[in-house]
């Protein structure tokens, strides 16, 4: 297991400290643990969670900017946990509808003693925040359109909302809603996940 880790760490160019990778490496037994009763994610075996839940959360690392990050549909603390470990310069904020996840979440956050996370159990379009994020990301949420209907309203003036795909969404794009505009697009590669992986930089249009 060493070796996987190793070996997709230094793939991605990441260089955690030996207390961030033992904390990735608790995380990823937390998952396997509380997901035997909880359902959390479809991937049992933590030998393919760390690609496709660690690697593929902290693919998009060095791409996310600003000081405050949102997760819509954090599940079971994905991308939040993994970045906030990460990154503890970062303020995460995870939230979902699911109350066995977000109490999960929760747990992971107390027992890897991450102080740069909050947990909201609430569904985005009806959470009454009491500040705007720099950063709003999704891996796991609905389509393109509902993603930024839903979560916009707690974008900062200048933030960017960020919708990890696998293919390219080129349907859904059409879709996007008026006032926003597709700013970059990033083709991403995890290590040891086949399969196409993107990240969509999505801002306010300016001209609006």
């Amino acid at each position: 297991m060493d070796e996987l880790w190793n070996s997709g760490l230094k793939e991605l160019a990441c260089s955690p400290d030996e207390k961030q990778l033992a904390l990735l490496k608790q995380y990823v037994n937390l998952l396997e643990r509380w997901n035997k009763t909880y359902n959390l994610t479809s991937v049992r075996d933590p030998k393919n969670m760390i690609p496709l839940h660690i690697f593929d959360s902290l693919v998009v690392a060095d791409l996310i900017k600003g000081d405050n990050c949102l997760d819509v549909g954090s599940g079971g603390g994905l991308p939040t946990i993994p970045l906030a470990i990460m990154q503890p310069q970062r303020q995460f904020t995870a939230l979902d509808t699911n109350g066995k996840k977000t109490r999960f979440i929760q747990q992971a956050v107390i027992e890897l003693g991450l102080k740069n996370v909050s947990v909201i159990h609430a569904r985005v379009e009806k959470w009454q925040a009491d500040k705007v994020f720099d950063a709003i990301i999704s891996r796991a949420f609905a389509s393109i359109h509902d993603f930024v209907s839903f979560s916009s309203i707690h974008l900062a003036d200048a933030g960017t909302m960020y919708a990890m795909k696998g293919q390219y969404p080129t349907a859904e794009m059409q879709y996007l809603p008026k006032g926003f505009i597709l700013s970059k697009s990033h083709e991403l590669h995890v290590p040891l996940v086949e399969g196409e992986r993107h990240l969509l930089e999505i801002t306010r249009d300016p001209l609006i």
